[in-house]
């Protein structure tokens, strides 16, 4: 099945929103959060389709002018999983993350994660320190990994 991949728009909160509480569901991002990234000319937000359906989104914020950028959020429900869909979201976002300037990105991962690690390993991170009880409610410590960008 195709994929288009475009960019978050204000009108795609409702459906963000809900991905986010289904998939996140003890820490997911409030809608007021939400909505502020989408606003944020600093951020980049895109979304995966599977005809005509929402079925990924991700996000990443890169300062004017600064060299670092960070990963936000990347989401792919589970029917759409193991088809390239959060490579492709990643990829994308890096590119727009060195087209604005960014030398190095940055991202919080949970530790439990282990598929999510495997995808920013191969795809250059490195783990660089551990962030303990990162995730809450559950406690859970987030990996922090970083790529240098060309």
């Amino acid at each position: 099945m195709s994929v288009e991949y475009r960019r978050a728009v204000a009108d795609d909160l409702d459906v963000l929103m809900g991905l986010e509480q289904s998939l996140f569901a003890n820490d997911a991002w409030s809608r007021e959060l939400m909505a502020a990234e989408l606003a944020n000319p600093q951020c980049l937000y895109l979304v995966a389709e599977q005809s005509g359906e929402v079925v990924a989104y991700s996000g990443i914020v890169v300062a004017p002018g600064g060299p670092e950028s960070d990963v936000q959020t990347i989401a792919v429900v589970a029917e759409a999983r193991r088809q390239g869909i959060a490579r492709e979201l990643l990829r994308l976002m890096l590119d727009e993350a060195s087209s604005r300037g960014a030398r190095e990105t940055f991202l919080e991962v949970r530790v439990d994660n282990p598929g999510a690690q495997a995808l920013y390993e191969l795809l250059g991170f490195v783990g660089i320190a551990v962030r303990p009880r990162y995730y809450m409610p559950d406690g859970v410590d987030a990996l922090v990994m970083k790529k240098e960008l060309p």
